[in-house]
């Protein structure tokens, strides 16, 4: 039987990642929707070849060429945030939410309301509304599999075990490009230098808040309201070579630990398949011509991000989704090298500090309105900060 499959974020790192394991069996599946952005022709071009319903990109202004490039192939062309949640609620059985940022959670959200299995690599969904996601999963009596290698990583070593024996889960790091800089050499980094990634491909805004740790201070949090485990339970460590994804430490003392090659389609395949395992075209662990593995404390003075991770954590309510609106636009400023590589913490922090009411927000009253608020409010905030 076919299963039907939708990918948002399809013309990204992970969208390529799934269309890749789709592609390889095709008659397994049924695709009804592809999203993407910018990159219109990789977007047409996977919606052909992949037969889908229908091909969305969120820019507007692209929707007469996303049209030329399918006109003839039977693909309906469509474009915009209204788009994007029209596709959400289309019948599926799995959908890949791999939007970047937070866009990326109210078509998340509408897939969960459809009654479809959520194959979740949009972090900012749990950071941002972690209890209104988890509480619309469990009242439409849908899955949410996580995508993020170090959380299917702690998901798969946490099948047949009970999580009240859990000790701690180890979440990894690589370190990012500036693991072995100098400090006080930060303030000269360039976006060009930060989105170099040392062991993963990934797109350039994930690559550079891997560099700043952001990314990981997402995933803390991530790992707090997907598994329900209390803060103090979660910890980081550099491991550059990207080899352990994740660790659980359980009360007898025993670790748990997934290994595998720094290759995403572990984690999408995972997801694809679960509950079963399948073959995928990864790349085998050669443990001999590895030799060894190294492990590093988290230097929060070089990663701050780490510090306010476990600042919202304690805070609670809203604070997810204030950390993550302050955090995407100083990502934008620094790329549009406005600001400088730790300046970006600086001005998390800050907003965070301005904006501490919206710890009071009780996590079962969250709705999309409120973390809307809260996401709007700390943009604008961030951007009269940085315009000071």
């Amino acid at each position: 039987m076919t299963r039907r499959i939708s990918i948002f974020g399809a013309t990204g790192s992970i969208g390529q990642s799934t269309i890749d394991l789709i592609a390889r069996d095709p008659d397994a599946y049924e695709t009804v929707a592809l999203t993407g952005g910018r990159n219109i022709a990789q977007l047409a071009s996977d919606a052909i070849k992949l037969g889908a319903q229908i091909a969305v990109t969120a820019d507007e202004k692209r929707l007469a060429e996303l049209r030329d490039a399918l006109a003839g192939t039977g693909v309906e062309a469509a474009a915009g945030r209204q788009a994007l949640i029209e596709a959400a609620s289309r019948p599926a059985d799995w959908v890949m939410s791999a939007i970047v940022g937070a866009a990326g959670l109210e078509p998340g959200l509408r897939a969960l309301q459809t009654g479809a299995t959520l194959a979740l690599a949009n972090k900012e969904s749990l950071v941002c509304a972690g209890p209104l996601i988890m509480r619309t999963a469990q009242a439409h009596g849908t899955h949410i599999l996580p995508v993020d290698s170090e959380h299917s990583a702690v998901f798969q070593a946490l099948i047949g075990e009970d999580l009240a024996t859990v000790e701690r889960i180890v979440i990894t790091a690589s370190g990012g490009a500036f693991r072995d800089w100098p400090i006080e050499d930060l303030a000269k980094a360039t976006p060009a230098q930060a989105a170099t990634h040392p062991n993963w491909d990934m797109g350039q805004r994930i690559t550079i808040d891997s560099a700043s740790m952001f990314n990981k201070a997402l995933e803390l949090i991530e790992t707090k309201e997907y598994f329900g485990v209390s803060a103090d339970k979660i910890e980081t460590v550099v491991h550059p070579e990207s080899m352990i994804h994740a660790l659980v430490g359980f009360n007898d003392g025993a670790l748990m630990a997934h290994v595998g090659t720094p290759d995403m389609r572990h984690a999408i395949g995972f997801a694809l398949h679960y509950p079963h395992r399948k073959s995928l075209p990864v790349e085998r662990l050669d443990l001999v011509k590895l030799g060894q593995m190294t492990f590093r404390d988290p230097c929060e003075t070089r990663w701050p991000a780490l510090r306010l991770a476990r600042e919202v954590m304690e805070a609670g309510g809203l604070m997810g989704a204030v950390f993550n609106a302050a955090k995407e636009r100083a990502l934008d400023a620094f790329i549009a090298e406005q600001i400088t590589f730790p300046r970006m913490a600086g001005v998390v922090e800050e907003v965070l500090s301005d904006l501490s009411t919206y710890e009071s927000h009780n996590p079962a009253e969250i709705t999309l309105d409120k973390v809307a608020e809260a996401d709007h409010l700390a943009r604008v905030r961030a951007d009269e900060i940085m315009a000071q």
